[in-house]
């Protein structure tokens, strides 16, 4: 919506070719992972599509742009090492340090969506016990365990930083930015990206870097399939099985490592 109010486009008769691909460029140039980017371009090309079946269009003007392939590769995870680095890079820095501690931690410990995230309330958190509630895909609710490090950071921010960045007192949202509202998706894959970068992890890490990285511990550790499935909120579980693919390539790297006749 922002790129068409910026190019005055009030309807789809004003659009041309040289608009879609400026489109497109736009797109690519977000902060987007590859299969985000796929899904908005064929999301406009189905509804040229759309419009040219139903004949308010003579030509598909997105007929011959091309769009990123669906990436098929295994999702990437952080080793032990690194996510400890990352965990420990936001401690005890003010009330935002508080607040970005226990985001990373609470990431990395239930592996939710960063969409999810957002949208969690104060209400939402079962303290003593350990577990939250979220709503995922399809507004499916699921109940995720947390544990003792996300705990304890979870405690310092509500304790000691959330009361302080609150400005409205029937506020719900568990996660606020500096002016006391819902912190945006954006601002989450910014902090991340940050402390990352702080750590100096080399490599690109996103929000759903530690989904993927929580995914592979748990398996490497043992833990049952099913409840990988359950934890994620995975509808169908072959998504799930391609973590085991994950952790065999990781045990494979470490044979490799460590044998000495390779």
């Amino acid at each position: 919506m922002n790129f068409l109010a910026k190019n005055k486009i009030d309807s789809f008769r004003q659009t041309t070719r040289d608009l879609i691909n400026n489109y497109f460029v736009y797109i690519r140039g977000k902060d987007l992972e590859i299969n985000s980017i796929s899904r908005n371009l064929v999301a406009v090309k189905m509804f040229y599509r759309f419009l040219l079946m139903e004949g308010y269009i003579n030509e598909d003007i997105t007929s011959l742009i091309e769009f990123p392939r669906m990436d098929k590769r295994l999702p990437h995870a952080l080793s032990l090492r690194e996510i400890n680095l990352l965990l420990d890079e936001a401690k005890f820095k003010g009330n935002l340090g508080l607040r970005d501690q226990a985001i990373l931690e609470l990431l990395y410990a239930t592996g939710m969506r960063v969409s999810e995230l957002i949208y969690l309330k104060t209400d939402d958190i079962n303290m003593e016990n350990h577990m939250l509630r979220c709503l995922g895909k399809g507004s499916k609710e699921r109940i995720i365990p947390f544990g003792n490090k996300a705990y304890q950071s979870l405690s310092l921010y509500l304790d000691k930083a959330r009361q302080k960045l609150v400005k409205n007192p029937d506020e719900k949202t568990l996660f606020l930015n500096s002016r006391g509202e819902r912190l945006s998706r954006q601002g989450v894959f910014y902090l991340v990206k940050l402390y990352a970068h702080k750590a100096g992890i080399g490599k690109k890490v996103t929000p759903h870097t530690l989904r993927h990285t929580l995914a592979t511990h748990l398996i490497e550790n043992g833990a049952d399939l099913r409840s990988v499935q359950e934890m994620l909120g995975h509808s169908d579980i072959s998504t799930t099985q391609i973590y085991t693919h994950v952790s065999r390539k990781w045990v494979s790297d470490e044979y490799y490592k460590a044998f000495p006749r390779t």
